[in-house]
């Protein structure tokens, strides 16, 4: 059992290693970092005006249903790069199983895009 034991000392040294940097990096900039916040520094940064309304409040679903399009086509690229590089080896049946996989998706974007689901009021 400890033979087996022995084999996790590795990671554990490196756990170790990486909190304990972590620790050094977060301490070192309060202590190096001057900490004197003011107006500007407290000010909105991403849009250029304080934020008004609930944060809590209803979106459309048009968001969520952009996102999931994204997902869904990004997938779609992400399984095509490892296809077309090993399309030599995969031969004829991984060429007409792609070739199946991208018709299925290209159907259920002309279904989206008859439905308006790319639409934008």
């Amino acid at each position: 059992m400890d033979g087996y034991l022995l084999e996790y000392l590795p990671i554990l040294v490196f756990l170790g290693i990486a909190v304990g940097l972590a620790l050094v990096i977060v301490l070192a900039s309060f202590l190096v970092a001057p900490q004197r916040p003011d107006a500007e520094k407290l000010s909105a940064y991403e849009c250029g005006f304080e934020p008004f309304g609930d944060a809590r409040q209803r979106f459309d679903v048009r968001f969520y249903l952009v996102a999931i399009l994204f997902i869904i086509f990004d997938l779609e690229v992400a399984f095509l790069f490892p296809w077309a590089v090993a399309l030599g080896d995969i031969g004829l049946f991984g060429f007409w199983s792609m070739v199946v996989f991208l018709a299925v998706l290209t159907v259920g974007f002309i279904y989206e895009w008859q439905k308006g689901a790319l639409e934008w009021e």
